[in-house]
């Protein structure tokens, strides 16, 4: 079989249409990406160098892919309605439009906990019942919750920043310490929640379920954050045992973010848990009088408008990547990654390492994915690497670069409430969750110790699904 003949079999394997199995590599496809990556990286230096705040978050990301988008129709090769018609098609492929939707939905879910007081509630009831000497390892268990109840680290930052700053001030913790802990427990709510956008995008992106992903990543994660909050019990504590003060919560509030965790790691479909997580919320704000029947449509469309950027970008992105695979881009990648890798374990690394290098460059975690996306299950399908355990690397070293680059918002954002008594370059050293993460994610690629219940149900290329999903139809 020669090289062409080999190609066209691997794209046949990974369930491409026929018309697309014929696609010889090309490098200057990638132009198109690499300019779309240069401009919001571009902007985010020359606005840092400007002394705007949070300067990569500045030039709006759709944009800048609008402008790649516009070089490729200009450089590839065919006619305008050709191109039009296969950017269009990537724009609507199913599984962009579904990734969407959850988008809009985990967007009102979170909108409408908010407005009911479902955060406030959540931060009191631990503020409430942990002991103040431990002050530093309650942040990090509340943020944990919090972001994997929500799915944002950046709501998650914004929510208990404040309070974290005014927690270590009146306890003598380190402030480094105390905001590092939120950091943390931030970022491991972005890997493991069900509704986050990495979630979503890494899970879509490879063509599996959610809740397999999150047995995955569970584990990955479970050891690394046990570890933090022993030595977090054992260094961290504070100075002065000082009480938090007194904070109202009601638990009843708390309800739709365990219903909505439970039933989603049970399988229960993503649509049916975000909308019925949404109504309860609203049944629980309306009941309490926080909210009327107004103000919670309100809110879910609040919650609906909040993931514009990402709704638009990732439909954009989809577009985008259809012309540049079609033009061989994808399959130029492919073929120049292929001889770097040369198993299982090597293309692990090579999707782990594509993604940190690209959230590193661009600061977001979740353009990371979606642009790599495609890029990781084709390697998934020529090394066969199960898409589950591909989504949970992209997820996790996405998210651990995430909560390490200085610039991200993540870290402009907690350090913004200490008015300039702490830099993230300060922070830095306290993120031990980070950094363990980290540790446990590189050995799980030598030593399976996340993967049991794959080898249980291996992955079917063939299908496309794993092999109990072939079995029961």
């Amino acid at each position: 079989m020669n090289e062409n003949e080999e190609y066209r079999a691997e794209e046949e394997l990974a369930g491409k249409i026929s018309e697309e199995s014929h696609i010889t590599p090309n490098g200057t496809a990638l132009l198109p990406f690499v300019v779309f990556v240069a401009v919001y990286l571009g902007a985010g230096i020359f606005l840092q160098m400007q002394g705007v705040e949070m300067p990569f978050y500045q030039f709006p990301a759709p944009l800048a892919s609008i402008i790649g988008i516009i070089v490729a129709f200009i450089i590839l090769k065919g006619t305008f309605n050709d191109k039009f018609d296969t950017f269009i098609k990537g724009c609507g492929n199913p599984d962009i439009l579904i990734m969407c939707c959850i988008f809009l939905l985990a967007g009102g879910f979170a909108s409408v906990c908010k407005a009911m007081g479902g955060i406030d509630s959540t931060v009191n009831l631990g503020l409430t019942y942990i002991p103040p000497e431990y002050l530093a390892a309650g942040i990090f268990l509340i943020s944990a919750f919090i972001s994997t109840a929500t799915g944002t680290s950046v709501g998650c930052c914004a929510a208990v920043g404040p309070i974290a700053v005014a927690i270590a001030e009146r306890s003598g913790t380190p402030l480094a310490l105390v905001l590092g802990c939120l950091v943390g427990g931030a970022m491991l709510g972005d890997n493991l929640s069900i509704i986050s956008d990495t979630t979503i995008a890494s899970t879509r992106t490879q063509g599996c379920e959610m809740k397999d992903k999150f047995r995955l990543n569970f584990w990955l994660t479970i050891f690394p954050a046990v570890i933090t909050f022993i030595l977090l019990v054992l260094f961290g504590g504070a100075e002065t045992a000082v009480s938090a003060g007194d904070h109202d919560f009601n638990v009843i509030k708390i309800l739709p973010y365990i219903i909505v965790l439970i039933t989603a790691v049970m399988g229960m479909n993503v649509f049916l848990v975000l909308v019925g997580g949404t109504i309860l919320a609203g049944v629980i704000g309306m009941a309490y009088g926080d909210l009327n029947f107004l103000t919670f449509m309100q809110a879910v469309y609040k919650g609906f408008s909040g993931m514009f950027d990402i709704f638009l970008l990732s439909m954009l992105t989809g577009g985008l990547a259809a012309m540049v695979s079609k033009a061989g881009g994808i399959a130029y990648l492919l073929h120049s990654v292929q001889h770097l890798i040369v198993g299982k374990r090597s293309a692990e690394l090579g999707i782990s390492a594509l993604v940190s290098v690209t959230d590193i460059a661009l600061a977001n975690n979740t353009v990371s994915i979606i642009i790599n996306g495609e890029m990781a299950k084709r390697i998934c399908y020529k090394f066969h690497v199960d898409p589950r355990r591909s989504a949970a690397l992209l997820s996790t070293f996405s998210t651990i670069f995430q909560g390490l680059i200085p610039y991200g918002a993540q870290m402009l954002i907690i350090t913004g409430f200490t008015a300039g008594a702490v830099s993230p370059l300060e922070v830095l050293p306290y993120t031990w969750f980070i950094y363990l993460l980290g540790i446990s994610a590189v050995i799980s690629v030598f030593i399976p110790f996340s993967d049991g219940f794959i080898r249980k149900d291996p992955w079917n290329f063939e299908q496309q699904k794993p092999q109990s999903k072939v079995q029961t139809q």
